[in-house]
């Protein structure tokens, strides 16, 4: 394939700097100045038409006039003056460019103007850049300094984005203390074009780029983001600081001060699954960024605390308590070793206090010992400065014991000057040094969060024991019936009936326009009974007004009904035809629970779970995710409440049932991705009685949507536009699908079904045992970025997987990879070529401009079948291999 573009942009053979100038500590100068110090080994062009030669180097009037190919355009020109400059470099073949020119949107309606002018001309011009306003970017392992950064930077194996300048200088000087390297350091400007997502997928690609730390102000093209993360987070830790926690406003412009309406909560439920870990404060991402800069990432939870003071200690167990953690166990036998060592007074637990008088060999023996068994994931040594310690002979020792270790250690040395030099003895060795012990513990636990995130990540949910059942045919009549111009709230028996279309149960709810319908719905309900104003807009009365509990006969209904409609004529006299509703009343509940959906205008909807009842604003527990869910998603959600111990059954209560919470979850996250047009949703109270739940308050609002279903969620939902029926040449019925997470065990079973040469054919090599590792990667799918088509046997015969076709697209669409393998059993039945055909179709519906895949010489069967639909074929560099290739 051809190269990436942006390798251009990081991996430029030559540099035009646009604006160079040979006025020392100007933009231009510096810029030329840094190119030359960092040691780039291609061509540095500078482009002035006042001067001739600048440090040395020949200046030109104008890229057209430059003698050779410019790959990277460094603009530092006033921003008026760029859309010109960007026509140019496209004359020439530029390919990306940097603009450190400040202006733009920020300044008001003329920078509107020039900033739309300058994508236009960039677009026109075939470029990807930075910018504007960016600091520009640094690639050591490539001697690329392209900044105005001051300080020097050496190569390492961290990736930095910043939607700041100023704080970029300041990681800078950090780094520099801390001797921290970077494989990427790029200022990302105001994201006019190359944005967060874009970097995050190149970065993904790049081997020196270990792990991301991000610095986010505001989030553009948040689909395309979560679609990059949720990418590279599996196999690249992603870290994330985001400043400005606020309030923001539903879609509705409904805003209520309840848990699910804040941004950041919906910041934190976006990264959660994007499997980002999200830092809260500067010092935070310092610490991050330093300790994934030198450790290994911990892999379990627990910790060793290794003091020389009770009060640090003290200080780092409760910094662990926020956490919801304790310091580990010490077994007997460490107990037993540690007693060897450690002086007669030594009390035995974790932390584990060696005492004021620790020497260096003290530290270094009991380091030894907890390390020796292997049952802690990481420790944390803490060191304050004491009369018969010295901080700096500690160091040493450590350094030297704990050399060629991969245990992660997390050095905290307390104090000013005196324990300096033992800071740059550990920093030198790769030991990230923390001055508190708390940054140290909060740490560990940020990193355990990401090795933690991918084990939830990679979970297989359970199959449904039967398909979700929903009538979304009666939903999409009810909401057409009930939408209006602008946003309408639902009556409640509106609300429920949608409800109940997808199957939520709710309780029995009869309209009744008169105390006689009111009696005679109440008896065919049967008492007891409630009843409530039937009017959407009178939410805000208080309930006293609203709704009357517990009756048990006629009369009682009557004189409810005559006390609710009369009442509220005389403090609402603009409502003359009020009516009620009459309910079953249900019983006391042992629980009372909340579900919640609302409509972000930049995430989504934003589905929300926790507990109910008229405290429910008191309480704020409520845990928030994005959907599609999936039973095992549902299930995590709950879990994040606090009110779920005591669901689970861990109180003196009945435990509810989880596995009919869990599909009322996923049914409420179906119903809000088929239909964009509700932007409000609340279920309060759900009540759980006797262990099993139903919705008896649910309101709604609902409004016309500009996005059609899926395209208003952020995380692309299962295609079932692509199933499709399907027969084999001998009858056997067929289901192609998109493949699903829970699909793990049939892929499993199908893999066992083919032969060594079949898997040979399509993997290009033998595969003798299939991990769950391996099995996750074919069935957790972004479905923005891949889909697995697989056939499925179907009545009268067994539910069986017989082939597989794979589609793996660029981010942009420009290609994408297809494989297909059928197993043994059903080769030479017309499958192959069927799942091919299949796989054109959704490369098209998804506007992917090239269709591509590597076949084996030796495959002549799928070589036939690639000429015969039309691929183009060629040998591959790898002589062992053909190329086949389809423009769509």
């Amino acid at each position: 394939m051809e190269k990436d573009h942006l390798d251009y942009l990081f991996k430029p053979e030559s540099v035009a700097v646009i604006g160079a100038s040979e006025k020392a500590d100007s933009p231009g100068w510096s810029l030329l100045h840094n190119l030359q110090q960092g040691g780039f080994p291609g061509q540095v062009f500078p482009i002035n038409p006042k001067i001739q030669e600048i440090l040395g180097l020949p200046a030109y009037p104008a890229v057209t006039e430059v003698p050779g190919t410019i790959d990277l355009a460094v603009i530092a020109i006033p921003i008026a003056d760029i859309p010109p400059v960007l026509r140019q470099c496209g004359q020439v073949g530029v390919k990306t460019a940097v603009i450190i020119s400040v202006g733009g949107k920020e300044v008001g309606a003329e920078g509107d103007r020039i900033e739309a002018e300058i994508q236009a001309a960039a677009e026109e011009a075939g470029i990807r850049y930075l910018g504007h306003s960016s600091l520009g970017l640094i690639c050591p392992w490539v001697g690329l300094h392209a900044s105005l950064a001051r300080q020097a930077v050496h190569p390492g194996h961290l990736a930095f984005i910043s939607q700041s300048g100023a704080l970029c200088s300041s990681v800078l000087g950090w780094a520099a203390r801390k001797n921290i390297g970077f494989s990427h350091f790029i200022s990302v400007g105001s994201k006019t074009d190359l944005d967060f997502a874009d970097l995050i997928d190149y970065l993904g690609n790049q081997e020196p780029a270990r792990s991301i730390i991000i610095y986010m102000e505001s989030l553009t093209r948040h689909r395309k983001f979560m679609s990059a993360a949720r990418s590279v987070s599996r196999i690249k830790p992603i870290i994330v600081i985001k400043a400005g926690r606020q309030q923001t406003k539903t879609r509705t412009g409904e805003h209520r001060n309840d848990p699910l309406i804040s941004e950041d909560t919906a910041y934190e439920a976006f990264f959660r699954r994007a499997g980002i870990v999200r830092v809260d404060t500067i010092g935070q991402l310092f610490d991050c960024a330093e300790t994934l800069g030198k450790i290994q990432r911990p892999l379990g939870g627990e910790i060793a605390i290794i003091t020389n003071g009770g009060g640090p200690a003290l200080m780092a167990v409760d910094a662990l308590r926020r956490w919801n953690k304790a310091p580990g166990e010490l077994s007997p036998e460490i107990q037993v070793k540690l007693a060897n060592v450690l002086p007669a007074v030594w009390k035995p637990g974790n932390p584990i206090n060696i005492l004021r008088d620790a020497t260096p060999e003290r530290y270094a023996q009991t380091v030894h010992t907890v390390m020796e068994k292997r049952e802690f994931s990481g420790l944390v040594i803490i060191l304050s400065p004491q009369t018969l310690t010295n901080p700096t002979e500690v160091a040493a020792t450590l350094v030297r014991e704990t050399e060629n270790q991969n245990l992660p250690i997390f050095a905290v040395w307390m104090g000013g000057d005196e324990v300096a030099p033992g800071i740059k003895i550990l920093n030198q060795a790769g030991i990230p040094t923390f001055k508190t012990p708390e940054a140290a513990v909060d740490t560990f636990m940020e990193m355990y969060s990401y090795s933690r995130h991918l084990v939830l990540l990679q979970e297989t949910p359970s199959r449904q024991p039967t398909d979700l059942k929903v009538n979304t045919k009666q939903a999409r009549a009810f909401l057409n019936q009930c939408l209006a111009p602008a946003p309408k709230h639902l009556t409640e028996l509106e609300a429920k009936a949608i409800l109940s279309t997808y199957g939520i149960p709710v309780n029995r709810t009869v309209a009744a326009a008169s105390a006689a319908e009111a009696k005679m719905a109440a008896q065919e309900i049967g008492f007891p009974v409630l009843l409530k104003i039937n009017a959407p807009e009178l939410e805000a009365l208080t309930e006293r007004t609203r709704v009357i509990y517990h009756l048990n006969d006629d009369l009682q209904v009557e004189r409810a009904f005559d006390r609710l409609t009369g009442e509220t004529r005389i403090r609402h006299p603009q409502f003359r035809n009020l009516g009620v509703t009459v309910q079953a009343q249900e019983r006391k509940p042992h629980f009372e629970l909340f579900i919640g959906c609302r409509q972000d205008p930049h995430f989504g909807p934003l589905l929300g779970f926790g507990t109910g009842g008229p405290f429910v604003e008191i309480f704020r527990d409520i845990a928030v995710d994005l959907p599609p869910l999936n039973l095992l998603l549902a299930r995590r959600l709950m879990e994040r409440t606090r009110i779920f111990q005591a669901l689970a059954g861990e109180s003196q209560l009945p435990a509810a049932d989880l596995d009919q919470l869990a599909e009322i979850l996923v049914r409420v996250s179906q119903l809000a991705t088929d239909f964009p047009e509700i932007g409000f949703l609340e279920i309060n109270p759900l009540f759980i009685i006797n262990g099993r739940a139903t919705a008896v308050a649910a309101r709604l609002i609902v409004e016309a949507s500009e996005l059609p279903a899926p395209r208003h969620l952020i995380i692309a939902p299962y295609p079932n536009q692509y199933e499709n029926d399907w027969m084999l040449r001998d009858g056997t019925p067929v289901l192609l699908r998109p493949m699903k997470p829970e699909d793990e065990p049939l892929v499993s079973a199908f893999l066992m079904k083919c032969s060594s040469e079949t898997i040979f054919f399509r993997y290009f090599k033998k595969v003798k045992q299939w991990t769950h590792e391996m099995l996750i990667r074919f069935t957790q799918n972004d479905y923005d970025r891949e889909v697995g088509l697989m056939a499925l046997g179907q009545p009268p015969g067994p539910e069986v997987m017989m082939g597989v076709g794979r589609l793996i697209m660029a981010a942009d669409r420009s290609s994408a990879e297809f494989a297909v393998i059928v197993a043994d059993p059903w080769q030479g039945k017309g499958l192959g070529p069927k799942l091919v055909e299949q796989v054109i179709a959704i490369a098209q519906d998804q506007q992917v401009k090239l269709l591509y895949g590597e076949v084996l010489t030796q495959n002549q069967p799928m070589l036939d079948l690639a000429k015969k639909l039309g691929f183009k074929v060629r040998r591959a560099e790898d002589p062992q291999l053909c190329h086949i290739e389809m423009a769509l």
